[in-house]
């Protein structure tokens, strides 16, 4: 029998946990909201932690050994060969390194260009540390819009000195993956714009089938650019923190006046377990895309079954679906002020209510998101199957 990590537990098993996933709501509802995936650890993972706390060895993280290991999986995965070990910063996780790489290229007041329906703490971690977000949405497939691009770093660089773009790569929460012809257009209009780009990489581990993922800095043109790289999603440590920032040839400078207490944020038994999912967890992950793959089609067929009237974009990478349900017809309450992942309105409410399923408000991911869920796919296909007949039914008796 062929392994697979999402088969693992039993959804009595999963409910024992204390994370943000299973505690968030009363334990009728089934959860497939916040990106936590319902698998164990990487038994090469979890072997190196208990090695790690049986000794003792809980002091404060040293060394090299993070960088080492992505630089060598980005060769093996990716064939990217320009990972300098010398121009990169072991921080606390990626947004923490999104914020302080935003300080280290903008000043407050200063514009950061997003691409919405995006990540929602794109917008909140920007916004609460004095930079203006401005709006380059997707197109109407999900993907890059070089356009409209084109457009917000014209718009930004006529009144800023001092323009950045946060970009993510693979795309939360459509899933795109953007193709190395897009990325090279993005570093084609940041070089004409003199906009620098900070590339959220926390998805790449997770490209499906059908697809691969381009490291931006791997581009032609990108040299001036950073970005995050991490194991959190792709092997489960959200809780063990952790994150590589990265530093093209021409962006090495800035990285080195990153301020020194950065540094002291990293956890050091995260910084371990990254580094072994990178170096061993190689073979883990592939059964997990294979998971995934197959949790991805059968994600297709339960909404042609279950949700008639509902939309689902193809997702190429992430364990995330965006969902339009915007034919059903639910009311979308606008945000007020800045929106957290919790947030909830409109169908996401609705499903939560009267389905007991609880998925992710497309609101809070900005313009674009009204009337769509974020839905997680990353668990059994006996969770998955249960909750999508359930969301299912509860449509059927509305009507």
């Amino acid at each position: 029998m062929t392994f697979n990590p999402l088969e693992e537990l039993t959804l009595e098993q999963l409910r024992t946990r204390t994370s943000m996933k299973w505690r968030t709501h009363p334990a009728d509802v089934l959860p497939l909201w916040v990106a936590e995936m319902d698998t164990k650890l990487a038994p090469t993972v979890a072997e190196v932690i208990h090695k790690t706390v049986d000794a003792g060895d809980t002091g404060y993280p040293y060394g090299t050994a993070y960088a080492t290991a992505a630089a060598e999986f980005a060769s093996r995965r990716w064939q990217w060969d320009d990972l300098a070990i010398s121009r990169t910063r072991v921080v606390l996780d990626v947004m923490t390194g999104v914020v302080e790489m935003l300080r280290l290229v903008t000043d407050r007041g200063d514009p950061v260009i997003v691409n919405p329906p995006v990540y929602a703490p794109f917008c909140a971690f920007v916004a609460h540390d004095g930079r203006r977000v401005l709006e380059a949405p997707l197109g109407a497939d999900g993907r890059l819009d070089l356009d409209a691009l084109e457009e917000a770093f014209a718009r930004a660089t006529a009144t800023a000195d001092k323009v950045a773009y946060l970009l993510c790569n693979p795309h939360n929460p459509t899933g795109a993956v953007h193709t190395a012809e897009e990325l090279g257009g993005v570093a084609e209009l940041a070089r004409r714009f003199g906009v620098r780009v900070v590339s959220d990489e926390i998805h790449a581990p997770l490209v499906l089938s059908g697809s691969r993922f381009t490291p931006y800095l791997s581009v032609p043109g990108a040299e001036n650019a950073l970005a995050l790289l991490s194991a959190t999603k792709a092997w489960n440590l959200g809780g063990l923190k952790g994150a590589l920032a990265i530093a093209g040839p021409e962006a090495a400078a800035d990285l080195r006046r990153m301020p020194e207490e950065v540094d002291h944020g990293p956890n050091h038994l995260g910084v371990i377990a990254h580094a072994e999912a990178f170096s061993t967890g190689g073979d883990w992950l592939d059964a997990l895309l294979a998971g995934l793959d197959a949790n991805r089609t059968l994600l297709g067929e339960l909404v042609d079954k279950h949700l008639p009237g509902v939309r689902l974009m193809w997702p190429q990478g992430t364990y995330l679906a965006w969902m339009d349900c915007r034919e059903l017809g639910f009311d979308e309450e606008p945000t007020a002020g800045l929106a957290v992942v919790a947030d909830l309105s409109g169908p996401a409410l609705w499903f939560l209510d009267h389905a007991r399923v609880a998925v992710s408000s497309g609101h809070v991911f900005g313009t674009g998101g009204a009337g769509h869920i974020r839905l997680n796919f990353a668990t059994s296909q006996v969770i998955l199957t249960e909750a999508v007949s359930k969301m299912g039914r509860a449509l059927a008796e509305r009507e």
